[in-house]
């Protein structure tokens, strides 16, 4: 279930073929952009005809009525209520342990402020379809909350009946969303971009989602902010020594690979014995799994068992990879640390699995994938606030200033600055 991968022996080429889920390559473009322009050209309607095609249900309005999040909170069984507070609780608190602060810079005249402002309106995707998933909405809400967006928009897929499914609505009460709309896929990064008569654009769009919808946000970048690296299908390499406990490596290599197809599952360790042990485990908890379909989905394509020849090669592996998660098992997961370059969110240790980032930590589970883990990290408060500065000077400033910049702009063939600074010369100067 396991493909086996021997990279033992490879030196210098240990990284120059891994295996990448094809879709990280061959994204459908072509079909995202005919959603997008679907989207851009017919409005609600487009919405509606598109949620026919792909979530097989008739939605005559998008627009979820605001008094169904109340009524999905006051619904929900009191111990997910519970869970789903103290959730909301560990990601505000850890995000606003985040510094947010406005910055000052004086120099010579010249005083320069630096000011976080948030936008005016954010973006949500939750996926929906394979699963269900309050914990994004909390994931993306809080921080977005936290870093003082006065707008939240969140767009989930209708489930079979139509409707967005109970408990993610009861996470948008919990967390303050102030609009939930029932489309889905490419077509709701469209609506959320452009707009639509139901839908008013916004600034930032963030949230996982297929590849569908992963291309679609690349597609309407420029147009309005994704913030965060390319936040596709799950990932997660497991770096497991002799000491890892089995099961517990097979569950958290199996865990990511519920979510469906064309993520990763990987292994890698530089025991022959442990890559042996933990892929019999695998098979075994597979098999046994209700969702074992999603899982043998994603383990087709993308599940290996990695055999190296060292902790060093096995951090390698992981840095070429990039996992959205990578969990240490081994007897010394802190001296692996400082060869940690590029991953999303890193698990140490074999208390802790991936999971307990996904729903619980604090820090938001909207992760970048697909490789993106080697310039981008995961989703913040920073990601929903724009730095701007602003510049003021006084005559001596001016004074020191401006000899550089009319020589520069003489430089430039740009008359005009130059003679903006000249102009403000105090009389009698050179």
């Amino acid at each position: 279930m396991l493909q086996r991968l021997d990279l033992r022996g490879r030196g210098d080429r240990l990284t120059a073929s891994l295996p990448r889920p094809a879709a990280a390559d061959n994204p459908p473009l072509e079909a995202v952009r005919q959603i997008i322009a679907e989207v851009r050209r017919g409005g609600d309607q487009a919405l509606r005809e598109l949620t026919v095609r792909f979530d097989k249900v008739d939605v005559e309005t998008p627009r979820v009525a605001p008094a169904a999040m109340k009524e999905a909170l006051e619904s929900i069984p009191a111990e997910l209520r519970t869970a789903m507070e103290a959730a909301r609780d560990n990601v505000e608190a850890f995000h606003r342990s985040q510094p947010l602060e406005d910055g000052r810079y004086e120099s010579g005249g010249v005083l320069i402020r630096e000011l976080m402002v948030p936008v005016d309106r954010a973006g949500l995707y939750v996926p929906g379809g394979r699963a269900v998933y309050p914990s994004t909405v909390l994931m993306t809400a809080v921080p977005a909350r936290v870093a003082g967006v006065p707008e939240l928009v969140l767009c989930v897929p209708p489930g079979p009946d139509g409707r967005v499914p109970t408990p993610t609505l009861a996470a948008a009460a919990l967390a303050g969303v102030d609009e939930v709309y029932a489309v889905g896929g490419a077509q709701a990064i469209a609506a959320m971009a452009y707009g639509t008569e139901s839908i008013r654009p916004v600034d930032v769009i963030v949230g996982p989602g297929n590849i569908y919808v992963s291309a679609a946000k690349a597609e309407v970048a420029g147009r309005v902010g994704i913030p965060n690296g390319f936040a596709g299908p799950s990932e997660v390499v497991v770096v497991a020594d002799e000491t890892a406990p089995v099961d517990w490596a097979a569950i958290d290599v199996i865990v990511q690979a519920e979510h469906g197809p064309d993520g990763l599952a990987w292994l890698v360790t530089w025991s022959e014995a442990t890559a042996d042990a933990v892929s019999a485990a695998v098979e075994r908890l597979v098999a046994e799994s209700p969702r074992r379909a999603e899982i043998e989905s994603t383990l087709r394509d993308g599940g290996y068992a990695v055999v190296v020849d060292g902790p060093e090669e096995a951090m390698a592996v992981s840095n070429a990879i990039a996992p959205e998660h990578l969990e240490i098992m081994t007897a010394d997961p802190e001296g692996l640390v400082p060869l940690v370059r590029c991953a999303g969110a890193v698990f140490l240790g074999a208390n802790a699995p991936a999971s307990l980032g996904d729903y619980a930590a604090g820090p938001s589970h909207v992760l970048p994938t697909y490789g993106t883990g080697r310039f981008a990290g995961g989703l913040r408060v920073d990601d929903f606030v724009k730095k701007i500065h602003f510049v003021s000077v006084d005559d001596a400033g001016l004074a020191r200033l401006s000899p550089v910049v009319d020589a520069m702009a003489e430089a430039e063939g740009l008359a005009a600055h130059a003679a903006s600074v000249r102009m403000r010369a105090p009389k009698g100067s050179a």
